[in-house]
């Protein structure tokens, strides 16, 4: 039987690997991306809508407004993103959406029920589980198994890259062709990347880090 998955899509450099990188190993079909108020929710669904033009896999956008309702750190309130302090836990406080991804993989495990989706996976990555717990590598265990019993079909929560570095990541990226020019990682509203949030620092690094500067114009505009 060949497999079928379903995959957690921001249009970030995360999710957009993993469906590159992973879509014919796992046979993903449906991608999911989330409208819960926050501020590049504009980029992010466009980036994802081309994305999933690009590999030619069904897209869905799920609205959740009572989440914006509940979440007060700049992702989605008036207060401004901070300035990127990489890997410490006050700059993921300043960004934490409640239960984001426990509440995103338990909606794809809705659809896995009814669609026999084999697989759910996420854009985990090693160097934002050191400080965001819902990327960790227990995290991805433990909702995995709360699956087998709150589902029928008892979906696999699969996270591939989930011991990289973003630098890993984005050679990975350029050894598959994923089309990096069509991600958007920033943070903030605007028509480039920020380069100044945490995620655009991130982004930019690993890209420099592999040579890979043409994309820094693209997306940064530099």
């Amino acid at each position: 039987m060949s497999l079928k998955s379903i995959i957690l899509l921001s249009g970030g450099l995360d999710s957009v690997v993993a469906l590159g990188a992973y879509k014919d190993e796992y046979g993903i079909e449906l991608a999911l991306t989330f409208d819960y108020g926050q501020k590049s929710v504009k980029y992010e669904i466009e980036s994802s809508q081309k994305i999933c033009k690009f590999y030619n896999i069904k897209h869905k956008v799920i609205k959740l407004d009572w989440l914006k309702e509940i979440t007060n750190t700049a992702l989605v309130s008036d207060s401004e993103i901070p300035v990127s302090s990489l890997g410490t836990n006050e700059s993921a406080k300043q960004v934490w959406v409640p239960n984001r991804n426990g509440l995103f993989l338990n909606i794809a495990a809705s659809f896995a029920d009814s669609y026999n989706y084999n697989y759910i996976i996420f854009g985990a990555n090693k160097d934002e589980g050191q400080t965001f717990p819902d990327n960790t590598e227990t995290f991805r265990e433990k909702i995995s198994k709360v699956f087998e019993s709150s589902t029928l079909v008892k979906p696999k929560v699969i996270a591939p890259l989930i011991n990289f570095s973003k630098d890993d990541i984005v050679k990975i990226a350029l050894e598959h062709n994923v089309p990096l020019e069509l991600v958007w990682s920033c943070y903030n509203n605007t028509s480039k990347h920020c380069g100044v949030c945490e995620s655009c620092v991130h982004l930019k690094n690993a890209l420099r880090h592999n040579n890979a500067d043409k994309y820094l114009d693209i997306l940064f505009g530099e």
